[in-house]
């Protein structure tokens, strides 16, 4: 046991141990500086000048001198930044409000209820998350030429609800097997309905699993493109991605490098302060239906 113990502390071991951890960091750096390396190229771009911008060779940190706000300003001087920023928001949250309202009592029946022919609905909800949702261009072109939905924000709340119900539905069942019945049978003791189990003790202790679904539907609804291209185009009503690829230059061959990048940024930060706000539940609810006991 002594000459074991020995061997075990021993220089050569520790020095293996501390070149295993060098290199481990070494690891994460190069991962986080290939990871972050493009937004501060956008983040460095959208506050240099256009002298800096278009050197060659390129400037990657130039003189204090050649920082400027100049292509943020213009964004909400030029145009107005703010209500696109704005319009993305409100078509985001009232879509992922809306998934998860008609979302979560969906999974809750799945996951609890016995209903007929179970598996073949979880197989068309799998089945219609794998689906491209590009190839639903044509038919909800159609449909909201029909409607009349043509620059209404309902043209993109509506097809952003549906899209993302199926994702809703998938991890909110999953989060909801993990819980143990016993909580639900002692509220009906306690003389609690279905309803009244679902808003008050069952929702609340599913909060990390929504943040989480709440989270990526608030994204995709932020980032999507093609849908607010075309169904949009009263230039007030514009989400900030439609808004961001017109952003034109002084002449047609003029590319307004710093301004993109402006846009880019503001477009991109209110995401990165959403997620590390809610880092915590996001984990906790990617992980709650990965381990079952």
């Amino acid at each position: 046991m002594a000459l074991n113990s020995l061997s075990n502390d021993s220089p050569t071991s520790k020095s293996k141990f501390s070149i295993q951890k060098v290199i481990l960091w070494v690891a994460i750096v190069l991962i986080v500086i290939f990871t972050l390396a493009p937004v501060l190229w956008q983040l460095l771009t959208s506050i240099k000048i256009n002298k800096a911008i278009s050197t060659i060779p390129n400037i990657y940190f130039p003189r204090p001198d050649q920082y400027t706000l100049k292509h943020y300003i213009e964004l909400f001087t030029r145009r107005p930044f703010l209500s696109y920023i704005l319009n993305s928001a409100f078509v985001s949250i009232i879509s992922t409000a809306l998934s998860l309202t008609i979302g979560a009592p969906a999974a809750y029946a799945l996951a609890r209820l016995k209903i007929p022919g179970e598996k073949i609905i979880l197989g068309g909800i799998l089945i219609v998350t794998l689906f491209p949702y590009i190839l639903l261009f044509l038919g909800l072109l159609e449909i909201i030429k029909a409607t009349g939905l043509a620059n209404n924000y309902l043209a993109l709340v509506i097809p952003y609800t549906a899209i993302n119900l199926p994702l809703t539905i998938l991890v909110m069942r999953s989060f909801f097997q993990q819980l143990p019945r016993d909580l639900e049978d002692a509220a009906k003791v306690d003389g609690y309905n279905t309803w009244q189990m679902l808003t008050q003790i069952v929702l609340p202790m599913t909060v990390p699993a929504m943040v989480t679904t709440g989270i990526l539907t608030f994204i995709f609804a932020w980032n999507e493109f093609l849908f607010a291209l075309t169904f949009i185009t009263r230039e007030t009503m514009k989400t900030i991605p439609v808004a961001a690829s017109q952003i034109g230059g002084s002449t047609v061959f003029d590319i307004p490098y710093g301004p993109l990048a402006a846009a880019t940024i503001l477009g991109t930060f209110p995401l990165i302060l959403l997620v590390l706000f809610f880092q915590r539940k996001i984990v906790q609810g990617l992980t709650a239906g990965a381990v079952k006991g």
